[in-house]
Formats: C-alpha cells, sequence, structure tokens
C-alpha cells in the first residue's frame, strides 16, 4: 500500500467536516510483457504495482456525488441520475462511468462525499485511469452491497472506456487492477479472458519501473494505423493459406514466414511482432515460475527490440532509456512499456544494485537527453479491494 490510509481519512475530515465511512484502493499496473497483442487476441503478462488510487466516501441520503480530487485540489457535484459527462472535469467522468454500467446492471447506487488521492504518475502508461475506475467500482459495491463477480468486474471497466468515454482500449488494465495478487504477476488470454496468477519467483531480483517523463503520443491514428496493418496481415494470410482466422492470435510464425512475399514489409513486420511477442509471453511465464532471471530478461531485451524495429512504436527516449538500462550491471533485461512513442520501460534488475542501478540509469538519461526521469521500485501489489 502506498499511500497513507490515516494521512487520507484525516484529509478527508478536514475537507468535508466528518470521518470517512470507507476507503476503497486500486493498484496502477506495468506490463511485463506482451504489447500490441491484446487487440490481436493474444496474450498479455502484466503485474499491479505499488502505485494505487485511494477513495475515501461517506454515503449521502440522496442521489449526489460530491467529489473531490485531491491531487487537482477539485471538486465537482454529480447526479447519480443524470450520467453525462462533465467537459471540464473529466476526472469525474471515470467514476461517472462506473455508476453508469452499474445501473445498466440494475445495482444500487448511493450517493456519497468521495475524496479520491493517487500516487499513480499520469500519462505515462502505468494505467491512472483503469486504477480509478476499479477503486470506484469497489466503493459503489461496498456502499450498495453487492459484488460484480470475476472477470465481469474488469469488462465493466473496459465498457466504461469504450462505451462512456469512447476509448478504443482493452481490457488488461481493469483485469490487473481489479485481479491482481501480491507476490504474482497475471497471465492473460485476451481472447478468452482465461488468466493464472504466475507466481514472480526471483529470491534477488526485482522490478524497477523508469518513466521517461515523456508524455505518450501513440495518437488515434498511429493507433488505428497499428490495428490495420495486423488486419491487413490477417487478411492476406487468409487468402494465402485458404483459413478464416480473425485476429492474429490464430496463425503461427511459419504460416507467416509462408506469405511473406505476398504482404508489404512493414505489414509483415508488425505481426511479425505480434506473434512473437505472443510466443515470448508464454516463455515468460515459464522463466518467472522457476525464477529464471537471465531467461526473463533476455525475453524482454528481445521483446523491446520487436516493438523498436517491427512495431514501431518506440521514441528516441525509450530507446535512451532501455540501452543505458541494459549495460548497467544488475540489470538482466530492460524493454518499453504500455502503448509506446513515450511513458515507462520496466527493468529486471538485482535487488542488491537497485540503488546504483537507479542512480546511474537517472544520471545517465538526463545526460543525453536533458530530461529528469523517474524510477519507481515495486514488488507485486494486490488488486483492488477495501483500504483499513
Amino acid at each position: 500500500m502506498s499511500i497513507d490510509i490515516s494521512q487520507a481519512k484525516n484529509d478527508f475530515k478536514v475537507h468535508f467536516g466528518f470521518a470517512p465511512e470507507l476507503v476503497s484502493r486500486a493498484p496502477g499496473r506495468v506490463n511485463i510483457i506482451g504489447e500490441h497483442t491484446d487487440y490481436n487476441h493474444g496474450f498479455v503478462l502484466p503485474m499491479a504495482i505499488e502505485r494505487e488510487t485511494l477513495i475515501a466516501a461517506r454515503r449521502r441520503g440522496d442521489r449526489t456525488l460530491n467529489a473531490f480530487a485531491a491531487n487537482l485540489g477539485a471538486s465537482v457535484e454529480a447526479s447519480l441520475d443524470n450520467r453525462v459527462r462533465d467537459p471540464r472535469n473529466s476526472w469525474i467522468d471515470y467514476v461517472l462511468g462506473v455508476a453508469d454500467e452499474l445501473a445498466k446492471l440494475d445495482k444500487p447506487l448511493t450517493g456519497a462525499d468521495l475524496m479520491i488521492v493517487g500516487d499513480v504518475p499520469i500519462g505515462c502508461g502505468l494505467s491512472s485511469s483503469a486504477s480509478l475506475e476499479m477503486a470506484t467500482l469497489t466503493l459503489f459495491e461496498a456502499l450498495g452491497g453487492f459484488k460484480i463477480e470475476g472477470a465481469e468486474a474488469p469488462k465493466l471497466g473496459q465498457r466504461v472506456e469504450n462505451c462512456f468515454l469512447g476509448l478504443n482500449t482493452g481490457i488488461m488494465d481493469q483485469f490487473i487492477s481489479r485481479m491482481g495478487k501480491r507476490g504474482h504477476a497475471l497471465f492473460l488470454d485476451c481472447r478468452s479472458h482465461a488468466y493464472e496468477l504466475v507466481p514472480v519467483a526471483f529470491a534477488t531480483a526485482k522490478f524497477a519501473i523508469a518513466n521517461t517523463c515523456v508524455s505518450r503520443g501513440l495518437t488515434s491514428s498511429k493507433y488505428n494505423e497499428r490495428v490495420n496493418e495486423c488486419a491487413e496481415a490477417r487478411a492476406v494470410m487468409n487468402a494465402q493459406l485458404e483459413r478464416d482466422g480473425t485476429h492474429l492470435r490464430d496463425f503461427s510464425m511459419d504460416d507467416l514466414n509462408a506469405c511473406r512475399s505476398a504482404m508489404p514489409d512493414n505489414v509483415f513486420r508488425r505481426a511479425r511482432h505480434v506473434i512473437g511477442d505472443n510466443a515470448r509471453t508464454l516463455a515468460a511465464c515459464g522463466a518467472m515460475r522457476a525464477g529464471q532471471t537471465a531467461a526473463l530478461g533476455k525475453l524482454m531485451n528481445d521483446g523491446d527490440a520487436s516493438c523498436r524495429e517491427d512495431y514501431e512504436i518506440t521514441c528516441p527516449e525509450l530507446d535512451a532509456m532501455t540501452a543505458i538500462a541494459r549495460a548497467i550491471p544488475g540489470c538482466h533485461g530492460a524493454r518499453m512499456t504500455g502503448a509506446g512513442f513515450g511513458g515507462c520501460t520496466v527493468n529486471l534488475v538485482e535487488t542488491n544494485t537497485l540503488d546504483q542501478f537507479g542512480e546511474r540509469l537517472m544520471a545517465e538519461y538526463t545526460a543525453h537527453t536533458g530530461i529528469e526521469g523517474e524510477m519507481i521500485v515495486s514488488s507485486p501489489a494486490e488488486g483492488a479491494g477495501l483500504a483499513g
């Protein structure tokens, strides 16, 4: 748990004049491997991190949400009976979107005074939005006395983004924020939504997240371009192989190589990344279970090269951060994580070298780019729930 619960409760009391009734929380996440595989019905391997969103709340006797975003110093009132987006306070849209989806399920919704506080960095690919959605869902569940079971909870969060917010996102972020377990990563099949908790069995290594502090620049056009290129590769392989695959998940590397001459080079490389990262994600699960740091590190390095050369979603700052990291003793592997074109990297580092690794990485990154980065060291954290 990354935020002082007692301090949050006290801040709530100072702001509202009375103590909160309960506190919900949900973590951010980092994706260890499996990038841009989700919308291709592939595999991902994220873990929840020790940064989170927390909501302190007290129920009201009406249908009003009286919300205070502590990080922003902003307050807004919204009605549970008029769930529309607020163009001036976009942060409340995530809360209202969860309420809207619950209303569609005829779940009991209760008005509340609530304070939102978090330490998941915003806009760098660590899923602050999914963290807020899952903390909100946990809050409404506790106030209403109901429970959304299993994969239906992250599916609800995905619908918030797809339907209420109009964002074309996958389900990984909400899944790990809700379903993560301390000491484990989560292997997710993005087609069936079957998942498995994978122990992070490294006795002497930890994951270190390095924020380039460059805002992600993956515009809708770039995202859609990648989606379309994957669709083109699928269409070519279906035609050439007389198959009816719906996503790149349905094809092997041998299938792709057999059709190489029939597709443009960029389309071939996009598909090679996705098919390759699916295989790397499956292999990474085995390496993690066995505690094989060197093997996982190589998979991470190979995945990063594929993101850079085949999928072309890195940027100079990401490339600098991973190259510097790999040259530092004690680093087993480094790769970009998230959508790309900015944001963060994830590194597997020997625990006894973490301090020196962080100091050197940040110093050399600043010297190379002129930008001050940020380091977050985290063990796999617990998914959403109620806090003390």
